[in-house]
């Protein structure tokens, strides 16, 4: 079965476990969102480039620029949708009687 979301990067790539230090280290889950937000970020940063090189009128293409916008569209609901799980995870848990 393959995976639908192959091409969001959540784990380190190995140059950037090579660079870091020799003791093996375990990815967690902070690490990881902190990761997927950073990836948003980018790719919201790089929509807006281009859409400001569209509007005022350095060359850039309207196909690219709505490309890159609908990129970090699609990235931003992506992580919508993980903040909501994990608030209803956390609201699930606060429920829990021990």
């Amino acid at each position: 079965m393959s995976n639908p979301i192959s091409n969001l990067r959540i784990l380190p790539t190995e140059s950037s476990v090579a660079s870091k230090a020799t003791a093996p280290r375990e990815w967690g889950f902070t690490e990881t969102l902190r990761g997927a937000m950073d990836q948003t970020k980018q790719l919201q940063a790089t929509a807006d480039i281009k859409v400001a090189g569209l509007l005022d009128g350095s060359g850039m293409d309207v196909h690219s620029a709505m490309i890159a916008v609908e990129q970090a569209d699609l990235s931003f609901q992506l992580m919508m949708q993980v903040r909501n799980k994990i608030v209803a995870a956390y609201q699930e848990i606060s429920r829990m009687q021990f």
